[in-house]
């Protein structure tokens, strides 16, 4: 099973998801938004919504982990190459390492060429904030918020899960890693603490929540010892991350600004609504370019890290 990590991991960071295929988080994302709004329409009681969105939980994520174990399964009574192939493939869409980085790449080309109006509007695509009046600073922030937030639940947790697997060989590395990204895709698409999903996503958020929680200190410990200072990058993250009402993005956003010396968090604006997210780090320096590209170097320095801690205990 480790070949199949290791070939998922290079598939991931050449390759990444062709556009022309159907992403597994698709099929995820039809199947809740199918199931919630029926839950909407349908049920009006708060406990019985409550208990649907359990549900609605359940099945996704341990459907999920259990379709793909059946469909490896039944490869691997066709052929065995056939069976390491739809592994790899299946593995590999779990990580989110070469989507994460051709995006922000691609609103940084653009930030280039000076059309700010076409980087607000790329932007868009891959942030929940309104970007309609972003400045080239708030823009870099936003590049970077983003890659330091989905460097967890995007890259390094699938990543967790799938070594995890490897341990477990009833089960395997596939099935986990594509439940976690289950749980990851409910908690983003109805892990809201707004209507009409403050019922029925409150069990998926507290869920992924809690998956996230190992793979998010792992991380942080790990770029920590990366960056050399350790002691003084994990002081800002105690200092800085608990202020955030995110028990995980604050830690994963928190070590790359203690890192790079920026700092992010500040006012944002979503559907009109103006919040103020918590200070994350010391300012340093400003973001940039260079900063954005540091803060990727990072996430491939930890990937390698566990890849070659996964490769040791195999």
């Amino acid at each position: 099973m480790l070949n199949i990590l290791l070939s998922a991991a290079i598939w991931d960071y050449i390759v990444g998801d062709p556009k022309s295929w159907i992403h597994p988080v698709q099929l995820m994302g039809w199947v809740i938004q199918l199931f919630s709004e029926l839950i909407i329409k349908t049920t009006a009681n708060k406990w019985l919504r409550r208990l649907a969105g359990v549900v609605l939980g359940l099945v996704v994520i341990l459907g999920s982990s259990l379709v793909v174990w059946l469909i490896i399964f039944g490869a691997k009574i066709i052929a065995p190459w056939l069976a390491q192939v739809m592994a790899i493939i299946l593995l590999a869409s779990c990580f989110a390492g070469k989507s994460l980085r051709v995006a922000a790449e691609s609103v940084l080309d653009t930030l280039e060429k000076a059309d700010i109006v076409e980087a607000r509007s790329q932007l868009s695509r891959y942030v929940g904030r309104d970007t309609e009046n972003l400045s080239e600073t708030e823009i870099l922030r936003a590049i970077l918020e983003t890659v330091a937030e989905n460097a967890v639940d995007g890259v390094t947790a699938p990543l967790f899960y799938a070594i995890v697997g490897l341990f477990i060989p009833a089960i395997g590395s596939v099935p986990l890693a594509l439940g976690y990204k289950a749980a990851s895709t409910l908690d983003s698409m109805i892990g809201y603490l707004r209507e009409p999903y403050t019922d029925i996503g409150w069990f998926s958020a507290k869920l992924e929540d809690y998956l996230t929680w190992i793979p998010c200190r792992l991380t942080v410990l790990t770029l920590a010892l990366i960056s050399g200072k350790p002691g003084q990058v994990l002081a800002i993250c105690r200092r800085d991350a608990m202020i955030d009402p995110s028990p995980n993005s604050g830690w994963s956003e928190c070590v790359y600004a203690a890192i790079l010396g920026v700092q992010l968090g500040g006012i944002n604006t979503y559907k009109g609504v103006v919040k103020e997210k918590p200070l994350l780090g010391n300012c340093n320096r400003p973001i940039t370019k260079e900063t954005i590209d540091q803060a990727l170097r990072l996430t491939r320095y930890c990937i390698l890290v566990w890849l070659l801690i996964a490769v040791g205990s195999s």
